[in-house]
Parts: C-alpha cells; sequence; structure tokens
C-alpha cells in the first residue's frame, strides 16, 4: 500500500513502508501519537543547478523524512522519482514562472470566466454546480463551497486553483503546495477586477479588455431595449430561499438599476440580506423578480397578497437555468440583463 502524502505530519498507512535506496540514511522525525509512521515534508533552500545529492541524484528537491518507530530513517529518492509515481505532483519545485495550464474552479462565476477567456481547454476540474458553457459538464466535479473535495483537487495536478473567498479549501490546498487565486465578485466594479486580474494570470489581458468592453455594451444594449412604461418603477429580487434578497449594492442591484429599476432593498442591510418580510408590506414593489421555486406561492406568504405586484402578476418568475445566469457575477452579466428585460416586456400591462 503507498503512502497518502500531505503537507502536515499524518499517520501513514498500515503496511505503508516505504522503499528507499541502500545506504541512504536520513535523520529521525518523530512518530505520530499512537506511534504509527509519518511522513513530513518541509521546504529547504535550493541548491545550485546541476548539484548532486548524497546518492548521486538531483539535490534540487523538496527534503523529505520518514520515520518508522525504532529504526534509523533513510532519506527517499528525489522528487522527480516520486511525481513519476504520482505522489508528488503538487509539490514540485518551480525553476521560475511557471504557465498556468491545469486550472481547477470552485465557483461557476470563475468558470464561465475562464472560458470566456479562452482558456477553457486549460481546466481539469470543477465545482459540482459550474454548468455552462455545456463543456465543462464532462470534467470531473470536486465538491462545492462547503465540501471541496481537497484530495481528489491534488489527483488533478492543477497548478491553479481558483476560488471564492468563503471557500473553506483555500489554506488546506496552499498548504499542500497548491497555487491558490481567491476572488470576491460581488458587484460590478469587483467583477471587472477580477476579469482583469484573471487576464493577466493566464496571459490574456487583451481579452480580458475585450470581455469587459463588450460586457458594457450588452449592459447599455440591454438599458435601450427597457421600455419607458418600466422605468422609475420599483423591485424586489429574491434570489434564495428564506427571503433572501439582492440589494442595490449589489452586483444584481446594479444590474437592475442599470435598466432603470429601483430596488426597495437598500445597501444598507447588505449585498445580500435576509429581509424581514414586513419589509415588502411597508414598501411594496411594482415588480418582484425572482426564482420560481421559492415564488410560485408568492400569495400564501402573510400579508403578500396585497401586493401591488402579486395582485396584478407583475412576476418574473425564473427557471433555474435563468436563475442562474442572474445569479452569478460572471462573463455573461449582460446576458442576463438582456433576459430581465425579455421577462419584464413580456408581464401583462399593469395600472400604477
Amino acid at each position: 500500500m503507498a503512502p497518502t502524502l500531505v503537507a502536515s505530519r499524518t499517520a501513514l498507512p498500515p503496511g505503508g513502508a516505504l522503499r528507499l535506496r541502500p545506504g541512504e540514511a536520513g535523520s529521525a522525525a518523530p512518530t505520530g501519537e499512537d506511534g504509527s509512521p509519518t511522513l513530513v515534508a518541509s521546504r529547504t533552500a535550493l541548491p545550485p543547478e546541476g548539484a548532486k545529492s548524497a546518492w548521486g541524484g538531483p539535490a534540487r528537491t523538496l527534503a523529505l523524512r520518514a520515520c518508522v518507530p525504532g529504526a534509523a530513517l533513510r532519506m527517499l529518492p528525489s522528487v522527480s522519482s516520486l511525481a513519476a509515481l504520482g505522489l508528488l505532483s503538487s509539490f514540485a519545485v518551480a525553476q521560475g514562472a511557471q504557465p498556468v495550464s491545469r486550472i481547477v474552479t470552485l465557483s461557476p462565476s470563475l468558470t464561465e470566466a475562464v472560458c470566456a477567456l479562452g482558456r477553457c481547454a486549460q481546466l481539469v476540474g470543477t465545482d459540482r454546480h459550474s454548468s455552462w458553457p455545456g463543456s465543462v459538464q464532462v470534467l470531473p466535479k470536486v465538491g462545492g463551497l462547503e465540501d471541496a473535495q481537497i484530495e481528489r483537487i491534488v489527483t488533478l495536478r492543477p497548478n491553479m486553483v481558483l476560488l471564492g473567498p468563503r471557500s473553506r479549501a483555500g489554506e488546506r490546498l496552499q498548504a499542500l503546495g497548491v497555487p491558490v487565486m481567491a476572488f470576491d465578485a460581488r458587484t460590478h466594479a469587483d467583477l471587472k477586477r477580477m476579469i482583469l486580474k484573471l487576464g493577466d494570470t493566464l496571459g490574456e489581458p487583451a481579452r480580458a479588455a475585450e470581455l469587459l468592453a463588450r460586457i458594457d455594451a450588452e449592459l447599455d444594449a440591454a438599458a435601450g431595449r427597457m421600455p419607458a412604461a418600466l422605468r422609475g418603477r420599483t423591485v424586489y429580487v429574491e434570489v434564495g430561499a428564506g427571503s433572501s434578497a439582492a440589494s442595490e449594492k449589489s452586483f444584481i442591484g446594479e444590474t437592475v438599476a442599470k435598466l432603470g429599476l429601483v430596488n426597495v432593498v437598500g445597501g444598507e442591510l447588505g449585498l445580500f440580506p435576509r429581509i424581514n418580510p414586513e419589509l415588502l408590506l411597508r414598501r411594496p414593489p411594482d415588480l418582484i423578480i425572482g426564482p420560481r421555486a421559492t415564488l410560485a406561492n408568492l400569495a400564501d406568504r402573510p400579508g403578500w397578497s396585497t401586493l401591488p405586484a402579486v395582485r396584478q402578476r407583475q412576476l418574473c418568475l425564473l427557471d433555474t437555468e435563468r436563475m442562474d445566469l442572474l445569479s452569478r457575477p460572471g462573463p455573461r452579466l449582460g446576458e442576463a440583463a438582456q433576459m430581465l428585460v425579455e421577462c419584464l416586456k413580456a408581464l401583462p400591462p399593469a395600472s400604477r
């Protein structure tokens, strides 16, 4: 049974003895708390290029020490030898800046951004929710925001993992030597910074600039198609169960503002607050936008049957695909705005 390599001390599996070359003596390392063999990985200063180790192999390597209770330890073979066995894929020592060629994304927005920048082919894994473009649906899935599968990610040998700030995976992956970049795109300005940074990281700064110009043009086009009769109307945008809403300061709030609508959920409540349902009774919206799954029985919510938007059926009830489009701060932001315009134009006439 081969040992599992991690960046911190961990017990080796029973029977997981390491095969070492004769005469490669090493120094002792502590055993695990239960007396089981342990494997410790630590970075050491790199010797000059071409230097040889004590056993004649390359010395530019990670120092790895293993211990077996009651026995002297021996140095492991070179990193290149272990990498050939797939044991050290994420621990290769960079000899200089390496191009990003194997990417794992842990957010649908980041998956879409990578592909919009022309680097879909470099994706080797995504979170379970990434669904666009269609080609990413066949890639290995590595969990989600709360349950990223660290071991599976490492086996994919990424040289870049892209994730959001609330993902729990970042620190664990960095401890294993996996390069990580985190982005927090919750406003239009955040999104622009994210795309520009990704463009630089992936070697696609020109495409990033072109993508931003396209998004701005699509937003302007959507705003231009908004019927004058709808401009200035108040709107409530629900984004999840439990009356979670998009406030005027969120990227969704900024999108509806671009279309000329007035959000009834103020930015002082946060970007995506969970609101008290009575808020809408105090400030009834003319329009309601949100997922069909949670808004289908709006009239059953206490007092909501009296809301103008409910009484006059001024409701944009979005299916899962359109809700995904609206709720992902990515390269399809302009497309989401156009989708909202189409939905609003299809509503029955309402009195003011």
